[in-house]
């Protein structure tokens, strides 16, 4: 299970960064995320989204560079999901709540690093 907390601004393409939270096997590893998107981007937010990590076989999995798709709304609270994997074949895929004011459907990058 994963919990990640993104702030994100932007007009066209849009950056972010945040940190969050991989539970493997009971124990908790902490990480960071950064990242950007391009496409379709107006606004700025803040997302705390919870998912899963597929194809992990130990938490070093997870560090590495993810594309996908992903998108939004929200005027004040709204909704945001994305799926992105990454070249190791993780797959994530997120939902959750989106507070601000953004609307997006957009290609985002991200780099997760564990701490």
């Amino acid at each position: 299970m994963l919990r990640v907390v993104v702030g994100k601004a932007g007009l066209v393409g849009a950056i972010g960064s945040g940190e969050g939270i991989l539970t493997f096997h009971g124990k908790h590893y902490g990480f960071i995320v950064a990242g950007a998107s391009i496409g379709a981007t107006l606004g700025f937010s803040a997302n705390v989204l919870r998912g899963s990590a597929a194809n992990i076989s130990n938490p070093a999995d997870l560090a590495g560079t993810y594309s996908g798709s992903g998108g939004g709304a929200a005027v004040v609270a709204g909704v945001s999901a994305v799926k992105l994997r990454n070249e190791k074949g993780v797959v994530l895929e997120l939902r959750g709540v989106k507070l601000g004011a953004e609307a997006s459907a957009n290609l985002p990058l991200i780099t997760i690093t564990m701490k």
